[in-house]
C-alpha cells in the first residue's frame, strides 16, 4: 500500500514519553507514520538527550498547539559539577574545568536568585534563529554565536539530591526557559562550572506523566486511536465558552456571536469555544461577543 493511501484524517493528542537519543522531529515523524496521519506537530522541542513529555498533535489538534506550548513546564535534571561543555550538556566537548564543588547548603542558598523573572542567555546550541539560520547550525559550523539575554519566568526551583559530584534539581517554569542555561548560570554564580547530564520533562501544560505513552506501548497497541487524548485536552487551561448549536454553526463559518445569559463573559484575551463537549474554535471575547481566530473542524 502506498504512503499516500495510508494517510488519513485523525485528530487528537498523543502524549509521548520521548526516549533518549531521539530528536523531537524524529518522534513526530514516527508517531505520524504509526497513525497514518495527514498532519502532525509537537508542542515544545525536547533535546535528543532529554526524555519525557512530548505532546504530539495530530490533525485538528495542531491548531491548539500554541495553547499547550504556553502552559507551564516541569523539568527534573541532573548536573555534573566541575566541567562545562560547548553545548552545556553531555553531547558537547569540555571547554572549561573547575575544582570547586559547591555543597548542598550553598546550592540551596543560590536558588532564589534563579526564581521569578530573570534574564537568561540561551545556549549557543539552541533552535533560536539568527538571520534565518538556527543557532545550533551556526555553532556547529564553527561560527561565533551571540544571543541576547531574554526574560524568562521560573516559578519554582529546588534541590532534590546532592552527592558532591552531581546535583539533581526540579524546576517549574514558563516557555522559553533553557535548563542547560540555568545549569551553566547557576554554576558560574557559585564560582564553578557544570553541565547537564540527565534531563527529563514531567509536564507540559495540561499533559503529564499520567497520560504518557512510550513508543514501545504505541507500537504494540492493537487500537492506537484509543491512546489519543481528545483535541479538547490541549485546551483545558484556557477559559471555555459554551455555545448553542446555532452559535457553533455561526462560529465555524468565521462569524462572532453574542454570548447570552447572566454569567456570559464580557472580555477574555484568550478562550476556546465548545458545543456539546466538542471544540469549535480558539478565539477571544470582546464586549460580550466570542470572536473566532482559529476554527476547529468538528
Amino acid at each position: 500500500m502506498s504512503e499516500k493511501k495510508l494517510k488519513r484524517d485523525v485528530s487528537g493528542w498523543l502524549v509521548l514519553d520521548k526516549p533518549y537519543d531521539m530528536t523531537s522531529t524524529q518522534a513526530v515523524g514516527k508517531v505520524r507514520w504509526l497513525f497514518g496521519a495527514k498532519k502532525a506537530g509537537h508542542a515544545g522541542t525536547l533535546d535528543p538527550l532529554a526524555t519525557g513529555i512530548l505532546p504530539i498533535a495530530l490533525g485538528e489538534a495542531t491548531k491548539t498547539v500554541p495553547a499547550v506550548q504556553d502552559g507551564q513546564k516541569v523539568y527534573r535534571f541532573t548536573i555534573k559539577w566541575g566541567e562545562q561543555t560547548t553545548t552545556d550538556d553531555a553531547e558537547g566537548e569540555i571547554c572549561a574545568r573547575s575544582d570547586v564543588r559547591p555543597d548542598a547548603a550553598a546550592i540551596t542558598a543560590a536558588l532564589p536568585a534563579f526564581t521569578g523573572e530573570i534574564l537568561q542567555t540561551p545556549p549557543a546550541f539552541s533552535a533560536i534563529k539568527i538571520d534565518g539560520e538556527r543557532a545550533y547550525d551556526l555553532a556547529r559550523a564553527g561560527e561565533t554565536v551571540v544571543l541576547e539575554p531574554r526574560p524568562v519566568f521560573i516559578e519554582a526551583l529546588r534541590l532534590v539530591a546532592h552527592d558532591g559530584a552531581t546535583s539533581a534539581l526540579e524546576m517549574t517554569c514558563e516557555k522559553g526557559t533553557y535548563v542547560r542555561a540555568l545549569a551553566r548560570d547557576l554554576a558560574h554564580h557559585l564560582g564553578s562550572c557544570a553541565h547537564v547530564v540527565k534531563l527529563h520533562r514531567a509536564l507540559v501544560g495540561p499533559f503529564g506523566e499520567a497520560q504518557a505513552v512510550t513508543l514501545a506501548e504505541l507500537e504494540a497497541a492493537a487500537d492506537r486511536d484509543s491512546l489519543l487524548q481528545p483535541v479538547t485536552a490541549g485546551l483545558l487551561l484556557l477559559p471555555e465558552v459554551r455555545l448553542t448549536p446555532d452559535q457553533a454553526s455561526a462560529v465555524r463559518n468565521g462569524n462572532p456571536v453574542l454570548l447570552t445569559g447572566p454569567r456570559g463573559p464580557v472580555a477574555l484575551e484568550a478562550a476556546w469555544a465548545s458545543c456539546a463537549g466538542a471544540a469549535v474554535a480558539l478565539g477571544c471575547v470582546e464586549m460580550g461577543r466570542f470572536k473566532p481566530h482559529r476554527v476547529i473542524a468538528g
